[in-house]
């Protein structure tokens, strides 16, 4: 008897996700993510990513299994396991901070420095159904340390695109981070970002995980990157800023 998955999917989605690998060997598999589309769970009664990996299943029913989270809005590298020791791998190196995340976001206007590091402890909080962060002084009970360091990579009086790496991995970090800084991401309602940028409508939150740069299990250090998509792009291009 042929294994069943327990998720029904289409043609359309099994093509739909085999074009999004951007990267696949024996042990790893990694995905250009589109924004909208949940990595796990979500309340959205529509296919998560972790749905569609039901695609790469073997006769077996084994499967990849993702290592990490992006928000539902963000686009870009998102990376699985597929098999349990490789898994059990990653998660190990992520946990020990040995992975390293590139994102690429637009905001209204520079930060004051041109690079520099963000320090603020975030608590998590709900909000009817939703999950919100906020930052809170050091000490308050249930209060993460988070650091996020931004880099100002091309701006003018239209907007600025701006290079964030997480230091730490805190839900909705860089979001916040640049929020409390008077910087929030355009596109990003949740936390006062504008819905406009360069006299025209954002399409969504413009965050992007550009790069991806972890541990492989064979032993070697990979990086994989993802393209900026369209919409992203239309943006940049629209406020002249450039990579």
């Amino acid at each position: 008897m042929s294994f069943q998955p327990p998720v029904t999917l289409s043609d359309q989605d099994i093509a739909a996700v085999r074009s999004w690998v951007i990267h696949e060997d024996a042990h790893v598999i990694a995905f250009d993510k589109p924004s909208g589309l949940s990595s796990q769970g979500g309340r959205i009664k529509a296919h998560t990513l972790d749905d569609l990996l039901w695609a790469f299943a073997r006769s077996n029913g084994k499967r990849p299994d993702l290592v990490h989270r992006l928000d539902r809005d963000t686009s870009g590298v998102i990376l699985a396991g597929k098999t349990k020791p490789a898994t059990a791998f990653l998660g190990k190196a992520l946990q020990a901070k040995r992975f390293r995340k590139t994102y690429l976001a637009l905001i209204e206007s520079a930060p004051d420095s041109r690079g520099g590091e963000i320090d603020a402890h975030l608590l998590r909080q709900e909000v009817g159904r939703e999950s919100h962060m906020r930052v809170v002084e050091e000490g308050t009970p249930g209060a993460q340390p988070s650091r996020t360091r931004y880099r100002t990579l091309s701006a003018n009086d239209q907007g600025a695109l701006i290079e964030l790496e997480p230091m730490t991995g805190r839900m909705h970090q860089l979001r916040v981070h640049m929020a409390h800084i008077g910087r929030p991401l355009v596109g990003d309602a949740r936390y006062g970002g504008p819905l406009t940028f360069s006299g025209g409508a954002a399409p969504r939150l413009m965050l992007h995980a550009a790069r991806l740069t972890f541990p492989h299990p064979e032993g070697e250090t990979l990086t994989v990157e993802a393209p900026l998509p369209a919409d992203f792009r239309a943006l940049m291009d629209r406020a002249s800023l450039s990579l």
